[in-house]
């Protein structure tokens, strides 16, 4: 699987971390920077991760910064994202089956690497119900295509 990944200094060494483990799992892993835990900005790396999965060079992104939430709102800026904060394996199933999520987001000052690592798999292997759920992905869609729901 191809993958996007990506953090800021404060994610930078859980994101070594994931990294090195989706590379032993055999996924075709870009890392987008930051290559330091040097003082770096995270919506330049929640953009760089979110482009490459929205035009689809990349199948889904992992992003890590401090908390996990600035980069998330970072990436779903980028029109086609849906990146949820994960903290758990049960928030990684959920936002996978539930809202089809291709971007996972962690943050190292709050989940440990185990953890990570953990709800990273499950968030992979996660596929979409669809059904119900895909009429709510499409109503997100529209929101983000400039149409008003209410």
């Amino acid at each position: 699987m191809k993958i996007a990944i990506g953090s800021d200094h404060a994610g930078f060494h859980l994101k070594e971390t994931l990294r090195a483990w989706l590379v032993q799992a055999g996924h075709d892993v870009t890392d987008c920077g930051t290559y330091s835990d040097e003082r770096a900005d995270y919506p330049v790396y929640g953009e760089a991760v979110a482009d490459r999965v929205a035009s689809g060079t990349a199948e889904f992104g992992v992003l890590v910064c401090g908390s996990g939430q600035g980069i998330c709102m970072s990436a779903n800026k980028v029109p086609g994202i849906r990146a949820a904060i994960i903290r758990t394996s049960q928030d990684a199933e959920m936002t996978r089956s539930h809202n089809n999520a291709n971007i996972a987001c962690f943050g190292e000052r709050i989940t440990e690497p185990d953890v990570a690592i953990a709800a990273l798999e499950v968030f992979l292997k996660s596929p979409f119900e669809g059904g119900r759920h895909a009429e709510r992905v499409a109503l997100m869609s529209r929101i983000e295509n400039g149409e008003q729901l209410y």
